[in-house]
């Protein structure tokens, strides 16, 4: 009976946070104050002040983030909905994805490679612009660390969130396909989160972008981790 009260008390816990910081996001409306960042920072401070062990919250938050999956399935709603554009622009799509996967891939490895990075490190951040659980294959696969491809995952979401209206902004990509097809590939799941801001045709778009970039991610991490390192 314990356990169940503490279960319900950190997911009800969870979603006030975030209704708060969700509120507060939709009447100031700053990048930097998106809920899902706000949110965690809001969480981790309550954890520390109150000195509650992480495993402990999670006794509640396991079952937010089985919810996650569902979430993610959801997307086929706007996509369903959005169908007769997707067929229009399926090559544009296609194309607009391959050269953005290929792009992020690329330069993070030559940076990181640049910058003297061991090699484990280099090929952990090979797939961080693509979803969580493909990501951490990846890194599997061409011999980086999946623990570390899923923080690279995190981080590149979370700054691409921060600075992708800066970013559109200033190339001036106010189209719906520029938008979706962008947040999606360089910002996957979070970003998609972020484009359902701009519309359900930008949200669809961006699924759309972050499910292609797992597939050709999947096909290129080898050969670019074989480029680099072969």
């Amino acid at each position: 009976m314990q356990l169940i009260i503490l279960s319900l008390g950190f997911i009800l816990l969870t979603i006030a946070v975030y209704f708060a910081m969700t509120v507060l996001y939709m009447k100031v409306h700053l990048p930097f104050l998106v809920p899902i960042i706000t949110t965690t920072i809001v969480i981790i401070l309550i954890l520390v002040l109150f000195n509650i062990p992480y495993e402990t919250y999670m006794v509640g938050g396991q079952w937010i983030d089985k919810l996650l999956g569902p979430a993610v399935v959801s997307l086929a709603i706007p996509l369903y909905k959005q169908r007769e554009l997707l067929k229009r622009q399926i090559y544009p799509i296609t194309t607009g994805v391959l050269v953005g996967c290929l792009t992020g891939m690329v330069t993070g490895v030559w940076l990181a490679k640049s910058a003297g990075f061991s090699k484990e490190l280099v090929l952990s951040i090979l797939p961080k612009s693509i979803t969580t659980p493909i990501a951490m294959q990846i890194a599997t696969q061409v011999g980086g660390i999946p623990a570390l491809s899923a923080v690279f995952v995190i981080i590149a979401g979370i700054s691409g969130v921060l600075l992708s209206h800066y970013f559109l902004a200033f190339f001036k990509l106010d189209s719906t396909l520029g938008r979706g097809i962008g947040l999606g590939v360089a910002t996957h799941a979070i970003g998609t989160s972020k484009a359902i801001e701009y519309g359900e045709q930008e949200a669809s778009l961006s699924s759309v972008a972050m499910t292609l970039s797992a597939i050709f991610g999947s096909l290129l991490g080898p050969v670019i981790a074989l480029l680099f390192y072969g």
